[in-house]
C-alpha cells in the first residue's frame, strides 16, 4: 500500500488563525477557536465539516486528522508577472464556512490533498501567484497592459473562478498597486543561487526527497482526479453529438486514470520484495510531480468552462484531450519500474 495520507505530525504554535495562519491541525481531544469551522480528514482522506458545537472537543477516529480554518478575510500582495515584480494585484479573499457546493467544499479538498500541518497565509499566498502565473502564461486569464474596464472584469470573473476551483477561496477585492521595496539585486542573486542548486542537488536530500514528494503528488491525484471528473460532467453542456462523444471518452479516460492511482506501486519497489534503484526512483517521482502540473492546468481549465459555447467550448475540449494525455503519460511513467525510451 503506498502511503497516500502519511503526514508529518502536527506542530502546534501561538500562531493566531486569521493572521498569519489560515488553518492549524487539532489534537485529539481539543477544541476549536470560535468561529473556526473544523475539517475532519479520515483515513482514506475523505473530508468532513465535523458538527462538534464550538468550544466542545473534537472527537477523532484511529487515522483521522483534524483541522481548524478561520475563514478571513486575508489580503496578500500577488505579482502576476515574474519579469514585471514591481507590479501588483492586492487581492482581499475569505473561504465560505457555509460553501453550499453540491459536489464538496473545495478548501476542506484542499486540505485534505495538500495540507502537511499548518496552512500558513503566505505559504497559500505563493500558491495562489504560481496559480494566477500559470493561467497567464496558458491564455485562461488574459491581462493585457491598460487594461480598460471591460477587460478588467473579464479578468476579475477568471481569477474569482480559478481561485474558487483550485483551492476554494472566495475573492472579495483585487485592485492593481505598485509595490514598493523591491530589491532587484537580491532577487537576482537568489535566482542565481537556485540556478546553482538544481544543477548541483545534494545527495543526501535526493534520498530522503522523492517518497514524500511521490506521496504528496499521489495523495492529489487520487483524491482529485474524482472532483475534477465532476467538474468536467457538470461544467458546459456539449453542442451536439459529437462533443457528447468526446466529453464521455474523456471522463472514461480519467475513470481508468482513478483507477490506476488507486493501484500504483509504490516508489520503491521495482517488483513485489525487490527494491528499485533510486535514479529509477528519482524518475518516477518526477512523473508524479508532473502529474499534478496536469492536475493543476486541469482546475484552470475548468474554470474556464462555465459558460463557454460554440468555438470557445470545442477549444477547450481541445485541450482537455491534451492535459487527460499529459496525465496518462504521467501516471504509466510512474508505473513503469525503468525508463522506457520513445521510438524515433
Amino acid at each position: 500500500m503506498i502511503p497516500f495520507f502519511k503526514r508529518a505530525a502536527p506542530v502546534h504554535d501561538a500562531c493566531t488563525l486569521g493572521r498569519t495562519a489560515v488553518a492549524r491541525p487539532l489534537s485529539p481531544g481539543c477544541g476549536a477557536p470560535p468561529g473556526c469551522p473544523v475539517v475532519i480528514v479520515d483515513a482514506d482522506g475523505r473530508p468532513r465539516r465535523a458538527t462538534t458545537p464550538a468550544g466542545k472537543k473534537v472527537e477523532l477516529r484511529p487515522g483521522e486528522l483534524a483541522w481548524a480554518f478561520h475563514p478571513g478575510p486575508y489580503t496578500i500582495a500577488v505579482v502576476p508577472y515574474a519579469q514585471a515584480p514591481e507590479i501588483g494585484l492586492r487581492t482581499t479573499f475569505a473561504i465560505d464556512p457555509q460553501d453550499p457546493a453540491a459536489a464538496g467544499k473545495r478548501f476542506d479538498l484542499y486540505l485534505a490533498a495538500e495540507a502537511d500541518g499548518r496552512v500558513d497565509l503566505a505559504a497559500l499566498g505563493m500558491k495562489v501567484e504560481s496559480a494566477v502565473r500559470s493561467a497567464l502564461e496558458q491564455g485562461a486569464l488574459e491581462l493585457p497592459p491598460c487594461a480598460d474596464i471591460d477587460e478588467w472584469n473579464a479578468f476579475r470573473q477568471g481569477l474569482n473562478r480559478l481561485l474558487y476551483l483550485r483551492f476554494g477561496l472566495t475573492v472579495d477585492d483585487c485592485v492593481p498597486v505598485e509595490l514598493d521595496g523591491i530589491d532587484y539585486a537580491a532577487q537576482l542573486a537568489a535566482r542565481a543561487a537556485g540556478s546553482t542548486a538544481a544543477a548541483t542537488p545534494a545527495p543526501v536530500a535526493e534520498k530522503v526527497v522523492p517518497d514524500l514528494a511521490d506521496a504528496k503528488a499521489m495523495r492529489r491525484l487520487f483524491l482529485e482526479l474524482p472532483c475534477l471528473m465532476c467538474g468536467l460532467r457538470f461544467g458546459a453542456l456539449p453542442n451536439g453529438q459529437e462533443q457528447f462523444r468526446q466529453q464521455q471518452a474523456l471522463l472514461q479516460r480519467l475513470d481508468r486514470l482513478s483507477v490506476e492511482i488507486t493501484t500504483m506501486p509504490a516508489l520503491v519497489l521495482a517488483a513485489p520484495g525487490q527494491p528499485l534503484a533510486l535514479d529509477e526512483q528519482l524518475r518516477r517521482m518526477r512523473h508524479s510531480r508532473r502529474a499534478t502540473v496536469a492536475l493543476d492546468e486541469a482546475w484552470a481549465l475548468l474554470a474556464r468552462l462555465e459558460g463557454a459555447q460554440g468555438e470557445r467550448l470545442a477549444a477547450l475540449y481541445d485541450e482537455a484531450e491534451r492535459i487527460v494525455a499529459n496525465l496518462e503519460a504521467d501516471c504509466a511513467g510512474r508505473r513503469a519500474a525503468k525508463h522506457v525510451a520513445e521510438a524515433a
